[in-house]
């Protein structure tokens, strides 16, 4: 249904002296999120421009509730909205756990750039790349 579904674990150490995992960290769990559709599965599907260069532009990040350590995965849904010629916005829902009515934890989007690093600037998206990237629009049919 255009959505990506993958766990990441968070780490003790991510915690703060409130008990639930610090903003910082989330920021971090949303990027090994991330990591997982634009690199390991753009390269299960052919696509590995993408992971020689990709910057996020701009992030937000709403904090509904706290996450916290409990040794289990959180669940961290992605689709992908606003696909243009040079830059793209990626949608997350992270849950606390597998079923569908699982609280929904933090709402995220950041809005993504192909880049090139040999020349240190931005560059437009493939085709190969749109292609992959249009199948996890929301409500499409998946990659």
């Amino acid at each position: 249904m255009g959505v990506f579904v993958t766990g990441v674990r968070p780490r003790w150490s991510d915690m703060d002296a409130f008990g639930h995992v610090n903003h910082a960290n989330t920021v971090t769990l949303l990027e090994e999120a991330r990591i997982e559709l634009l690199f390991t599965e753009a390269a299960r599907h052919g696509v590995k421009e993408m992971a020689e260069g990709m910057v996020v532009a701009r992030l937000a990040v709403d904090y509904l509730a706290p996450i916290v350590f409990t040794g289990e995965a959180v669940v961290v849904e992605m689709s992908v909205r606003e696909l243009k010629a040079a830059s793209f916005t990626l949608d997350y829902v992270v849950r606390g756990g597998r079923e569908p009515d699982s609280p929904v934890l933090t709402r995220a989007e950041t809005l993504m750039a192909p880049y090139n690093v040999t020349t240190a600037r931005p560059r437009r998206l493939t085709d190969a790349e749109r292609d992959f990237l249009a199948g996890w629009r929301a409500g499409g049919s998946g990659a």
